[in-house]
Parts: structure tokens; sequence; C-alpha cells
């Protein structure tokens, strides 16, 4: 999106009188500001203010919304598969190009762990961090109301794999979430719920540096959050996070957020690849020997100049991602001028995360900060990158109204499954009014059919 806008702008002139045309393959129409999806999960921000529109964005733009399957670089083509494709029969779309310019992403990267495709849950989409949200406040419901211990304590534990940003801030948030949440039941109180952080290495966060990284673990076991370090999740199955070191936790809730791998649309290009699946780029950005071909992001192995030692690439996140965009669209248009290219070069602003509600931890130009003024940086910091002024000021004005009024703890469960209610209306459904039936489609963490559940969630 970033790269698409810039070339927007440059290509004005050329876009009106018709001697230049940029389209824009994409599977959903926004962009998703990442940062801001633990926010949007524990209720902070509105999960549409944490996007943006690509067709308003981009209005000079041709916006395809699909996937591309391959590209044909020898041959200058993409093959892209719409909504439309199955409907009416035509086949998948050929775009033929002058440029192409890859910037597809990362996915999620899974283990092949015992149970993980059945029960997990990713977080790195918004759908995800909505149903996520509603995941967790569902659970709260069940252990409420259930009158068996063994379900009320698995319901009541949440187990987090992954101690990078996505894993902590999440854990964090809807920690702090669930514990406001807490006294609007009854029965649950704030020290019933168990949170598990699992990571592999011995540090979280390793962007903020090794001192911060400690103080945020400090943190959390301050808040009777369970963080395991160096340790690694061996198995999920029937809902039981056993652990390497030898632990084993009941749950309904496990969260996977160790790391992410290539866009597997990667493989599907004439293009040289690296060892881990990313674009082999030069510093200009370009695909390396492949003349009109461009990379950025998460799927580009680019070299960091910066670096002290030879050889090291920029790593895939959000901060290098936006800013390569921008050299990337300029050397786009110096290359069909005939000017130079620009190589890419950064320097290091710092990282910044969020432990929730007024605490977090930053290490920005080599000073470190943590508690209120870490967390304040955090939100000025993803406020001042969030595309358009637009969504900068529905963000600030809802962090200004969260600030005056209470939390929304509204579980809208529904909305995941729209028609579960009008199926069950009209004969589709099974059971009680209700109750989860071979028709609906599942949740987050949800059983298959054939399994046995004692989810009883209400879908409206």
């Amino acid at each position: 999106m970033y790269t698409a806008l810039r070339l927007q702008r440059k290509l004005k002139e050329r876009l009106r009188s018709g001697d230049a045309e940029i389209v824009v393959v994409t599977p959903e129409p926004y962009m998703t500001y990442q940062p801001f999806l633990p926010e949007a999960a524990a209720g902070s921000i509105s999960p549409r203010h944490v996007v943006v529109p690509l067709r308003r964005v981009l209005h000079a733009c041709t916006i395809v919304i699909g996937e591309a399957q391959r590209v044909d670089h020898a041959k200058r083509t993409a093959t892209v598969t719409t909504l439309a494709t199955a409907e009416d029969g035509t086949g998948a779309l050929e775009i033929a190009y002058d440029e192409v310019v890859i910037a597809p992403g990362s996915v999620s990267r899974t283990l092949p762990v015992p149970g993980l495709a059945e029960f997990g849950i990713g977080f790195k989409t918004v759908e995800e961090a909505i149903g996520l949200r509603n995941h967790v406040i569902e659970q709260m419901d069940i252990a409420s109301a259930t009158r068996d211990p063994a379900i009320r304590d698995a319901a009541l534990t949440f187990v987090f794999v992954g101690g990078g940003y996505a894993g902590v801030e999440a854990l964090a948030e809807l920690e702090d979430m669930a514990r406001y949440t807490a006294r609007y039941y009854h029965n649950i109180k704030p020290a019933d719920l168990k949170w598990i952080l699992v990571e592999a290495s011995g540090r979280i966060l390793p962007e903020v540096g090794e001192a911060m990284g400690t103080y945020a673990v400090g943190e959390l076991r301050g808040r009777n959050i369970d963080v395991r370090l160096e340790t690694r999740l061996d198995t999920c199955e029937d809902r039981v996070a056993v652990l390497s070191d030898g632990s084993r936790f009941p749950t309904r809730t496990l969260v996977w957020t160790a790391g992410v791998k290539p866009a597997p649309l990667l493989a599907a290009t004439d293009l040289p690849l690296t060892d881990r699946g990313r674009l082999r780029c030069t510093a200009t950005l370009g695909v390396q020997d492949m003349p009109h071909a461009w990379a950025a992001g998460d799927a580009a192995a680019v070299p960091d100049l910066t670096a002290p030692e030879p050889g090291r690439e920029t790593a895939p996140n959000a901060q290098h991602a936006v800013r390569q965009a921008k050299v990337l669209a300029d050397n786009v248009l110096a290359s069909i001028d005939g000017r130079p290219l620009t190589e890419y070069r950064h320097a290091y602003a710092g990282s910044v995360a969020s432990l929730g509600l007024h605490k977090g931890v930053a290490h920005v130009y080599g000073r470190k900060l943590k508690g209120y003024p870490a967390w304040l940086m955090h939100r000025a910091y993803h406020l001042s990158r969030v595309p358009t002024f637009n969504r900068k000021a529905r963000v600030l004005a809802e962090w200004t109204l969260s600030g005056l009024f209470k939390r929304e703890i509204v579980s809208l469960g529904s909305l995941e499954h729209p028609r579960a209610e009008f199926e069950l209306a009209a004969g589709g459904g099974s059971g009680a009014p209700g109750l989860p039936g071979p028709g609906r489609p599942k949740g987050p963490g949800e059983p298959p059919d054939d399994r046995p559940t004692d989810d009883h969630r209400t879908d409206r």
C-alpha cells in the first residue's frame, strides 16, 4: 500500500493522461496496521480503525481483490484468481505488467505440534484479534456458568506461545482487559484467571534490548502471569497444553505467535529465493539479477548496509517495510526514467512495546524507558505511523473517549457466524437453540464435530 500510494502521488500526471497504470492485487480490500491488533483485541480501538480501506486511499489505482497464484517474470505475467473466478467459470486472470512489486508479507509459522492445527488460534489479522477477544470473554461466561470445576479451570487458563511483539502485547492487553472484566462476574475473581507465556529462548522482546526484556518479564510476573523461558510446547491434544518442562495445563485457549514464514506466493514465482524462502534482493530493493522485479517487507531479503558485520539482512518488521516502500517506489520511477537508483539504508530509531494499559517498555535512540512513559511513547509512535489523517484522528478520538469512560466488555461472537441463528430458524441447525450444531462453522479453539464439546456458547 505504501509503495502504491507513493507511486500514485509521483505519477499523478501520467495516470491522468493514461500513460501509466498502477494495479494492486490483494486478497483483502484493506491494509491492516498490525501494531494496533493487541489494542483492538482489548477493545481500546475499534476494529474498523485498525484497517485502511484501499479503494479510498489508492483512488487512482486499479484495485483487484484476489490472490496471485503465480508470477511468471520471464513472460511478465501474474496469474490471479478473484472472487468471481469460481462463479463465472472463466478461470484465472492473466495480468501483464512492465514492473512488478512483490510484497505479500508473511504468514504464521507453525510447527508439527500435535493438536495445534485443531485448537491453536493465530494473531496476525484483525479477524483473529476480534475473534480472540470474543473467545476470551466467552470462556469467562462458560466458567461463570459451569458446575464442573475441570471445565471452569480449563476455561480460565490462557496459554500464549511466542515471546515476541505479537505474543507479549496480545497477552498483556488481553490480561488487562480480562482482569477488568472479572469485576462484572459474581463468581470470577482476577486471581482465578491463569495466564501462561511460553518462550523457547531465554528472553522475551529481544528488539527492546536485554535490560528492558528482563524488566518486561518482571512486570508480567508481578501480575501473576506465568512466564516460562527456554520452554517449548510439546503437544496440545485434547485441549491439554503439555510443555517441555513437563507441565500440563488443561486449556480451551492456545494462542500461537511463535514466528512467521514467507508467504506461499514466493515459491510460485521464477524469482531467486534465499534458503529461508525470501526473495533475494539487492540494496536498491530490486530482485537480484531480475530487472523490473522489486520486493520489500517480510518477503524481501535485503542487505543491511548499516550492520557492522557483512552479509546481514534487514529484519522482517514493519519499521523496515514502511521505510523500504518509499525507497522502492522512488527506484521504480528512477528505473523507468533511466536515473540512478538509491540504496536502502536506515538509522535505527528504536523499539517500543505495550504491556497493557499505562504499562510498556521502550529502547529509543539509546534511551531506555519503562512504565507509563514507555507506554505513552508507544502510543505516540504508532499514532504517527498509522496511515492517513482520517485514521490518526479516529484512533486518537477513541483513546480519548476510553480515558473518559469505562471499558467495553461485550462479546459479539455472532459476528463470526452471522447466519447461525437464521439457519437454526430455517431448520438447518441441530440441537437446542443457541447450542453448537454440525451446521454451524467452528470458532477459534472449538473442536471439530466428531469430538466431544462442552462449549455451551450462544450465537445471539
